[in-house]
């Protein structure tokens, strides 16, 4: 059947519930299949981390309801178990509506809703709480609720009682300790590669499960669903004699970015090879392409900066060959990264911009652009996700680099974003590549009539 976890609302321990149940079926030697709702990278990177099997991001908006479905029977009914993680609130969408949510999923792959809920502060005005959210949506089923930060016996008591007054049933009680702490960044949680110790905490993980959830039910809940038994094509493969590899950055600087976008390349002709600009590194010979994904570049901007035969190696590679670059990607090509100190880093230089931090952006965004890039020609209609607090100073452009499109999104005017020519696309917006066949298409030409 499998569940989606769900919440009140952000920071209430989703993702915690997500690692203590992964840790569990791993200790009994269950296989279990991920997915994460809407545009996030940070927590599938610390499902992926635990449960060994890349976590998969489902999203209504970008990937659509088809596309949706068809991944998750597919890639849930390979394994023992499954289940979905929700993002932010159960109802919270786009603006004030219920667009994309958590809820609008759950309805979509008609699963039930296990609600996890953080119980400081919290006594008899549970119920009203809970109540609140069974009765807002009754096509949704709450499967049952776990508490966290639970303090004392005394409390879980009569949070238990009031949950029992109200029919709801109780899926386990999270206490409130070191060994459920998780460390978080300004963007969300911190990356998987900067947790410590991480195998001394599954175990710890997997043992707080059994003593403090309801196994049993949770057994039920998270069964996988009954696979579809298709293969995945994300486009038809085009027969080719021609292999045109491409490089992706990948290290602790750069990695935003979605599962599917490595499988879809190498199906389509397009082998993918690793390359980490933090190691100084130059672009491997053999590529033809190049993908810089998101990330924190401004964490490593000093070590960025002194990477000189990685940015020696992206100008070069930038005369010849087409770059797709994304937020923090994008921040690389420009002069210069403020770091969070407030310290002037120079980057690669090939686009007219410094970076320094500023407010948060974050919400889908509808893109039309304006002018030719890699993977789009003008009046291409893009749905894509800006989620950042870096910023563009001293923007300019020249005969060489264009405007990319124009941008609108919930609340916000028109406004132009982004950075292109021929053989350059570069903006804050992530697209998912996987479900938009325009990207390849576009993309697949770009690298295959510059070899």
């Amino acid at each position: 059947m499998a569940c989606v976890i769900s919440a009140i609302s952000s920071n209430s321990g989703k993702t915690l519930l997500s690692l203590v149940l992964i840790s569990w079926l791993k200790s009994i030697n269950k296989t279990v299949q991920t997915f994460k709702v809407g545009p996030d990278y940070l927590d599938p990177q610390q499902l992926t981390a635990v449960s060994k099997k890349a976590c998969r991001n489902l999203d209504l908006v970008l990937s659509g309801e088809s596309w949706v479905k068809e991944n998750f029977k597919h890639y849930g009914g390979l394994t023992d178990y499954s289940f979905v993680e929700g993002v932010m609130g159960l109802f919270d969408g786009i603006g004030s509506s219920s667009k994309g949510s958590t809820a609008a999923l759950a309805k979509v792959l008609n699963l039930p809703v296990v609600l996890i809920v953080d119980a400081r502060g919290k006594a008899a005005s549970l119920a009203a709480l809970i109540k609140g959210f069974r009765e807002h949506d009754k096509e949704l089923k709450i499967a049952g609720v776990v508490l966290n930060n639970v303090q004392t016996p005394r409390h879980e008591k009569i949070l238990l009682e009031v949950l029992d007054q109200i029919n709801i049933k109780s899926l386990g009680s999270l206490p409130s300790c070191k060994d459920l702490y998780l460390p978080a960044r300004d963007l969300g949680l911190a990356p998987a590669h900067e947790i410590l110790d991480l195998d001394i905490k599954v175990k710890k993980w997997a043992s707080i499960a059994k003593d403090y959830l309801d196994i049993e039910s949770f057994r039920k809940l998270l069964s996988a669903p009954e696979s579809n038994n298709k293969t995945i094509n994300f486009l038809p493969k085009k027969e080719t004699e021609f292999i045109h590899p491409v490089a992706i950055a990948e290290d602790e600087a750069f990695h935003f970015r979605y599962q599917e976008t490595k499988e879809l390349l190498e199906g389509n002709g397009m082998p993918t090879i690793t390359w980490k600009p933090l190691e100084n590194e130059q672009i491997p010979k053999e590529a033809k392409g190049l993908i810089i994904p998101g990330g924190f570049p401004e964490q490593h901007a000093n070590q960025l900066s002194n990477s000189t035969i990685s940015l020696n190696s992206i100008k070069m590679f930038s005369k010849k060959f087409p770059i797709y670059a994304e937020c923090g990607g994008m921040m690389l090509l420009g002069k210069s990264i403020f770091d969070l100190e407030g310290r002037e880093h120079a980057m690669a230089g090939i686009l007219p911009f410094k970076a320094k931090k500023g407010n948060l952006k974050i919400g889908y965004r509808e893109a039309t652009t304006k002018n030719n890039s890699p993977i789009t020609t003008p009046g291409n209609k893009l749905i894509g996700h800006e989620f950042h607090r870096w910023e563009i100073i001293n923007e300019s452009y020249n005969s060489r680099i264009n405007k990319l499109w124009d941008i609108k999104g919930w609340n916000m005017e028109i406004k132009n974003e982004g950075f292109c020519n021929h053989l350059i696309h570069a903006s804050w917006i992530h697209l998912h590549w996987a479900s938009s066949p325009l990207i390849l298409e576009n993309w697949k030409r770009s690298v295959m009539n510059l070899t």
